[in-house]
């Protein structure tokens, strides 16, 4: 059986023809009051753009623009704030002190494997009683099973720790009390309705839970238990005749899987990644430097962009078409004849997954170019029985870029479908699978993504329920692609001094964007189209003159020639053959008429 046509969308850019511009709609952000903006200036010496940048990140005070420029451990709250994190760690010592079997229970994507990596990789070192089990993700699917919880009574488990996953896991965790069997779990995503009977249920997400910062990915959430772990053995003087574990060393790892989820690179999270990037950049630890030279890095400053479409991807697709405990094993690979050959591994799952993917996102567009009109839907839900179901959510992902609408893809098996579904900013998609729960054999997530399982019979009455969801819930306006100006500047402006503070502001990510400036009435030159169809081009004005590039747009190339535009932009350095440069990174351009 072929692609069924489960299609509810709305074409956005594949249709734009040759010199249609701008490809996206323009909003210029408010940038609040001016004082404000004036004494943040002032205080730390930085440009007018820089503090109107910091503003539109929703810092209100002096002491926020303080953390956001010098973001620092001693910021992080105290995991204790975390409910039932004492009850966790407690419960853990004990296993530790008794002489237990504990096994570290993980999801098979990069925030589930890191999550594992850590957590093995510090127990092991109290104890030799720790083990680690990532199931698969075709024959067993996420979350904890009961046939595994059988497999880990024969071997004698006593204490079980879910990590990215447990806490839907209501039968499975119920199973295990009955056979003598502890869970602690450590899970950052939705709560539904109840909680699991474990010794400790850790979520942020809790509503009796009062950590401030709720967007954690899972293995922010390990990290947190594992600085509490530390800190109560500290107390028990377990470290009297032992080095005391320096928990920065693990923010490497940390980062990945942090930036892996597409978790909000703000709060915690933002401290994590941007000392964890400067981690990799350093390449002390042989997987990471393994997984940086197969990446073709090495030797590079490593920022959340590298780190997202060169290094994680490697470590995703273990887990999507391979298996994820080669990414365990190539992490925790302690020298480099060790890492080398698991790098080279999860290298070669990465072109069998990228090449899988080029084949299923061909074929859906294909078929959205065989639909006449498509302009009154919402979303789109796409199934097929061809597909491999280790890779449908990166192709939702791409849906969800082109269309700037939420995307289901599912993978069908024997009469049932296994979905992932990507949303839009506007839309929380965990919130509307809740309405159409009567429909689905289960799901789970958070905001921005999730997964299913369905009846095949039940997908066109699901595509329609939540189509209406999605029309009920979003303006229309809302899921066009847009571009969200920072602020609008004059081209001398862009400077070096300019750079370096906008660098201050990163790591960049899901919910702490790139900067996008506009300059306007800009004379183009030099455009020619150089690589996969990128545009480059130099944009002059009076006293400034930049080099630009505009990724995929060969296509404009003769609507800007000669032309004057106003440009969106993001200042960035280029860097080659050891030498750095300005240049702008175009988002979207308007030829002034």
């Amino acid at each position: 059986m072929g692609m069924m046509n489960r299609l509810n969308t709305k074409k956005e850019e594949p249709m734009i023809e040759e010199g249609q511009l701008p490809v996206t709609q323009w909003k210029l952000k408010e940038t609040g009051e001016q004082q404000f903006a004036a004494s943040l200036a002032k205080e730390f010496g930085i440009h007018a753009i820089t503090a109107r940048l910091l503003m539109n990140r929703h810092v209100a005070s002096l002491a926020d623009a303080h953390r956001y420029l010098h973001p620092s451990l001693n910021d992080l709250h105290s995991p204790f704030l975390m409910q039932d994190m004492k009850k966790g760690v407690n419960r853990l010592i004990h296993a530790i002190h008794a002489g237990e079997s504990i096994v570290i229970y993980g999801d098979y994507d990069a925030d589930g494997i890191t999550s594992v990596v850590i957590l093995y990789k510090f127990i092991k070192e109290l104890t030799p009683h720790v083990s680690y089990y990532i199931p698969d993700r075709v024959k067993e699917g996420y979350g904890l099973k009961i046939p595994v919880v059988d497999h880990f009574k024969q071997s004698n488990i006593k204490l079980i720790i879910t990590v990215d996953c447990g806490i839907s896991d209501f039968e499975p965790i119920a199973y295990a009390k009955s056979l003598g069997i502890d869970t602690i779990v450590l899970d950052h995503h939705e709560i539904v309705d109840r909680l699991p009977d474990a010794v400790a249920a850790i979520n942020p997400n809790r509503k009796d839970c009062s950590f401030p910062f709720k967007y954690l990915a899972g293995v922010g959430i390990a990290y947190n238990f594992l600085i509490a772990l530390r800190g109560t053995l500290r107390k028990e003087d377990f470290f009297k005749n032992s080095e005391y574990p320096n928990l920065k060393e693990y923010l490497d790892i940390v980062a990945l899987g942090t930036i892996g989820d597409i978790a909000p690179l703000v709060g915690e999270n933002r401290i994590f990644s941007k000392i964890g990037l400067e981690l990799i950049t350093e390449s002390k630890r042989p997987g990471i430097r393994a997984l940086k030279e197969v990446s073709g890095i090495e030797g590079q400053r490593i920022d959340s962009c590298k780190a997202s479409f060169c290094m994680i991807p490697r470590i995703n697709a273990a887990g999507r078409i391979g298996s994820a405990v080669d990414a365990v094993k190539l992490l925790l690979s302690e020298t480099m004849e060790e890492a080398m050959p698991w790098a080279e591994k999860l290298d070669s799952y990465n072109r069998k997954r990228q090449a899988m993917e080029r084949d299923i996102l061909k074929e859906i567009l294909t078929k959205i170019d065989e639909y006449p009109d498509l302009d009154k839907m919402n979303s789109l839900v796409f199934a097929s029985d061809q597909w491999h179901p280790g890779v449908i959510g990166i192709v939702a992902s791409k849906l969800v870029d082109i269309y700037s609408r939420p995307a289901f893809v599912i993978s069908l098996q024997n009469g049932i479908g296994k979905g992932s579904g990507r949303s839009i900013s506007e839309f929380n998609i965990h919130k509307g699978l809740q309405q159409c729960a009567s429909l689905l054999l289960s799901y789970g997530g958070h905001y921005r993504a999730a997964g299913i399982s369905i009846r095949e019979d039940d997908i066109d009455e699901f595509a329609f329920m939540m189509d209406q969801i999605i029309r009920d819930s979003v303006q229309s306006n809302d899921m066009v692609s847009q571009s969200l100006i920072d602020t609008e500047c004059d081209l001398q402006e862009v400077n070096l001094k300019l750079l370096n503070e906008i660098s201050l502001l990163a790591p960049f990510g899901c919910e702490n964007p790139e900067p996008l400036l506009c300059a306007r009435n800009l004379k183009t030159a030099s455009p020619a189209v150089v690589g996969n169809s990128h545009l480059k081009l130099r944009l002059n004005t009076d006293g400034a003159s930049h080099n630009c590039i505009w990724f995929g747009m060969g296509k404009h190339l003769n609507a800007i020639s000669g032309a004057h535009i106003d440009v969106v932009f993001t200042p960035q350095f280029n860097y080659w053959n050891g030498a750095s440069d300005i240049q702008l990174k175009i988002r979207d351009a308007a030829v002034v008429s």
